[in-house]
């Protein structure tokens, strides 16, 4: 490892001072990455996943190479490709999904590749990118991103293997290279769905569905130099299996959110909601509103109004009681139920109740005076509404 000194700042207005400087590095072959800055965030399932954040310059130019291979290579792509591509989604890999278990494909090979993007072999992926890039200039630009190195805590770490997460080059590398195994696929007839490196391939029973695992597996190790980890590959019933946070239920093949998308969902309002955080309730009920939307504009394709239902009453439940918790004392609480209507009596005798204020949420008094209009009024989205909203999205594709 080398010791290198931190890499100069470089911003946008340097590229607007200077576009003949970047312009002509770029013709004439002297163009030098800089090496990317190493970011790690948590992945939903507990582990790591290693980000390599380019400069400004450096994303710019990756940006470009973009637009020149996208017309190149994504016409030639499989359609059962839908990760990292224009006018595709997660969305069109679960309806896909969806589509192959009403054809009556019962079991899938669900695989899973070790560290894709840490072990991609540079030679086999610009041996793939080579066959349709001709400009020598370019496959050298592309191949001094790859060899760039990443700062971790200020020292430089050489990039040997893989294609870092983090800047805009890296997923179409990864399609072009996995394009490879799409052709195969279809070459053998097998129905699959593939979203950048998750991807399953469906068969009619599981005898087949085994023969896939060890055969695609062997192909995957053999001409893509690539690592399936055993343990978290493996063969089940559709009915079992989980894509992109769905899941796949055996009556009439609908697009569920899965059990973890959910459970997810509920730790993540908790957290803004949670008793011991100290901010208004309009910041938390803002917060509350970017998550709910970003997160029914993902999951709103799922056939599941009793959930969100349910998911609505579960919300307004943690709000009240975030309320109960912040009128805090007993003549504040008797003043704010009063104002909102609850019989004087009954608001005395709530205030000085000792209940928790789980509990409490769940009373007659938070019930008739926290309305549900009341809440929708101070600002708190409805599930059910959004979804219906969304109705365009649960279209079949």
């Amino acid at each position: 490892m080398e010791r290198k000194p931190a890499t100069v700042c470089v911003n946008a207005g340097f590229v607007c001072r200077h576009p003949d400087t970047v312009s002509s590095k770029l013709l004439d072959g002297t163009c030098r990455p800089d090496p990317v800055r190493r970011k790690t965030i948590d992945k939903p399932d507990g582990g790591k996943r290693l980000l390599g954040i380019p400069n400004i310059v450096d994303r710019l130019i990756q940006q470009a190479i973009v637009q020149i291979l996208t017309p190149v290579f994504d016409p030639q792509f499989s359609d059962s490709s839908h990760g990292f591509r224009p006018k595709r989604s997660a969305h069109g890999a679960a309806k896909q999904v969806r589509r192959t278990v009403r054809r009556g494909y019962r079991f899938v090979a669900d695989f899973d590749l070790s560290k894709f993007f840490d072990r991609v072999q540079h030679d086999v992926l610009m041996s793939r990118v080579a066959r349709r890039v001709r400009d020598k200039r370019l496959l050298q630009l592309i191949g001094r991103y790859l060899r760039a190195g990443v700062m971790v805590e200020g020292v430089l770490q050489p990039t040997d293997l893989g294609t870092p997460q983090g800047g805009p080059l890296s997923p179409i590398l990864s399609n072009i290279l996995l394009d490879d195994l799409d052709k195969e696929l279809e070459r053998r007839g097998l129905p699959f769905v593939r979203y950048a490196d998750d991807f399953a391939v469906f068969a009619k029973s599981s005898r087949a569905a085994e023969r896939i695992m060890k055969s695609v597996g062997r192909y995957v190790a053999k001409k893509l130099r690539l690592v399936v980890n055993e343990e978290k590959s493996r063969v089940l019933a559709c009915t079992e299996f989980e894509f992109l946070g769905f899941s796949f239920p055996k009556s009439r093949a609908n697009i569920n959110v899965s059990v973890k998308s959910i459970l997810r969902f509920k730790q993540r309002v908790r957290e803004i909601t949670g008793r011991s955080r100290g901010i208004s309730m309009d910041r938390r009920l803002g917060e509350l509103r970017r998550y709910v939307r970003g997160w029914m504009g993902y999951f709103g394709i799922a056939s599941q109004l009793k959930l969100f239902d349910k998911l609505d009453q579960w919300i307004r439940r943690r709000i009240r009681m975030c309320y109960w918790k912040q009128w805090k004392r007993p003549k504040r609480r008797r003043e704010m139920l009063i104002r909102l209507g609850v019989p004087r009596r009954q608001a005395i005798r709530h205030a000085r109740s000792r209940k928790g204020h789980w509990r409490m949420a769940k009373t007659i008094a938070s019930n008739v005076g926290l309305t549900n209009k009341w809440l929708q009024e101070e600002g708190l989205l409805s599930l059910k509404t959004l979804w219906a909203q969304l109705a365009p999205l649960r279209r079949t594709a």
